[in-house]
């Protein structure tokens, strides 16, 4: 999946310390979060929107109790890789996460988050209620471990390095 215009740099982005996930809804946000290490996503909560100034609270207490370093927050894109009504308001909740924690954010491409917890709740035989309290953090830990899979740089043994010194 391809990034979409960060509000920071490239280089202005944390590469260690964990980092949240948001899956922006209008009555749910989904929250995954990452290791310290950026290697792992993980659903952690899901915040049920009330007001704003209850929302920032709420955001500002996990952010504070997990020591997080920075914000991905999922931008639904359509498979015409244009931006609609749902994007643009994931980019206003986005604009607004980033102030109300004064936390980096970057947008990522969600594309098949939701159909991706929808397989793992039927996998997991949920319930209707259980299901709909997990999904939009199970969607977030999707498209965040996407993020952070892409920022990995493949790791090279001695093997494929002396496959390669013998080849010069």
């Amino acid at each position: 999946m391809a990034s979409s215009e960060p509000i920071v740099g490239p280089d202005d982005f944390p590469s260690e310390g964990r980092l949240l996930g948001l899956d922006f809804g209008t009555r749910r946000i989904g929250v995954a979060i990452s290791t310290p290490e950026q290697t792992i996503a993980s659903a952690l909560i899901t915040i049920h929107r009330s007001t704003r100034e209850a929302d920032s609270e709420k955001l500002q207490k996990v952010v504070q109790e997990y020591r997080i370093a920075g914000l991905i927050v999922g931008l639904p894109i359509l498979l015409s890789d244009q931006e609609g009504e749902s994007a643009r308001h994931a980019r206003e909740f986005g604009a607004w996460a980033a102030e109300a924690t004064g936390l980096p954010m970057r947008f990522w491409d969600e594309r098949f988050s939701s159909s991706y917890a929808d397989d793992v709740i039927r996998e997991a035989g949920m319930n209707k209620k259980r299901a709909k309290e997990r999904r939009d953090m199970l969607a977030a830990q999707s498209f965040l471990q996407s993020y952070l899979d892409s920022r990995r740089v493949p790791a090279i043994d001695s093997a494929d390095t002396d496959s390669l010194d013998s080849a010069t």
